[in-house]
């Protein structure tokens, strides 16, 4: 019979640095969920409002027999690049694909769980219609931060999350106390001001958000968010680079993750070949030749030094 400890033995043995186990069922956040949908805060991601928003509000709506739910956390934080390369968030400024990454690890924990027990299982990485940030929180991961991150008070918030639900019968780890405090450097950081009050706390409006326009949005972006994104031209880390719960956040010395810089003027002036050969296995595959070079162009012509990082001083929401 297999216990909590020795599935997150196994799981660090797997290459993740966070594990918890959170109780298959309802999700706690699912209502606030569709009401930050029905605001129409998600924008153009429809994914996150079509039929697949339904499944969201339990997780045996993708595994009928689920109890558990293995939440693991693998770090991506890694050094900066020259400050002359394009800015891409840290999470796909390297060689690999995080999906993959991530996949493989749950696929090598599965194996070593397999070898105690029998269960059914699914592996979700990203892409799936569940509500990760909470199932991490109640997997004591962390807490859900003003800036909408996991946050793991003594790692900080740079982890990719993924899930293994399985029908395994596990006692659930408790979700930590909230330390955000009255800390706000993320809502006064944001260029672009995506981090918008919701009663008693705060929200990100997506349509708002650097990540969303750079990334997520099809054709042009409105002129008024041009100044604000810089010269970000995949994503931002903004939100991240200023919290001070980042200020000892480890490095990763995985090998996909490292930074892979591009000067600017070289990405505006990729051919579709060249896109092709750089980003095939990367994140920024996504955003295609026309959107990454769409950026390009505003990041050209509205530059701005590079995003603060977190303060030395001694101030904390500790």
């Amino acid at each position: 019979m297999l216990t909590p400890d020795q599935v997150k033995a196994l799981a660090r043995e797997c290459g993740f640095e966070l594990v918890g186990i959170a109780q298959a069922g309802a999700a706690a956040d699912f209502d606030r969920y569709a009401t930050w949908a029905a605001d129409g805060h998600a924008g153009e991601m429809r994914y996150l409002t079509d039929q697949r928003a339904e499944v969201r509000r339990d997780v045996r709506k993708l595994l009928p027999s689920a109890r558990s739910v293995i939440c693991v956390g693998k770090l991506y934080n890694t050094s900066d690049p020259p400050t002359d390369s394009a800015r891409i968030s840290r999470y796909a400024w390297g060689s690999a694909d995080y999906h993959d990454i991530l996949r493989t690890g749950l696929e090598a924990l599965i194996e070593r769980l397999q070898a105690h027990a029998s269960f059914e299982h699914k592996i979700c990485v990203d892409t799936a219609p569940l509500l990760e940030r909470s199932l991490a929180r109640e997997a004591g991961l962390g807490w859900i931060g003003k800036n909408t991150c996991v946050i793991n008070e003594p790692q900080g918030s740079w982890f990719f999350l993924g899930e293994l639900i399985t029908s395994l019968d596990l006692a659930p780890d408790a979700p930590p106390k909230e330390r955000c405090g009255t800390c706000t450097a993320c809502i006064d950081a944001c260029p672009t001001q995506a981090l918008i009050p919701k009663g008693t706390g705060w929200t990100l409006d997506a349509r708002r958000c650097i990540s969303y326009l750079t990334i997520e949005l099809r054709g042009p972006i409105p002129e008024e968010f041009h100044a604000g994104i810089g010269d970000n031209v995949f994503g931002c880390d903004i939100c991240q680079d200023v919290c001070p719960w980042n200020r000892k956040a480890p490095v990763t010395a995985e090998p996909g993750f490292q930074p892979q810089p591009i000067p600017l003027a070289d990405l505006a002036s990729m051919t579709p070949e060249a896109f092709r050969n750089r980003f095939r296995n990367t994140p920024v595959a996504r955003t295609k030749l026309a959107g990454i070079q769409r950026n390009a162009a505003i990041a050209l012509s509205f530059q701005s030094p590079r995003s603060p990082t977190v303060p030395p001083d001694t101030s904390h929401p500790r």
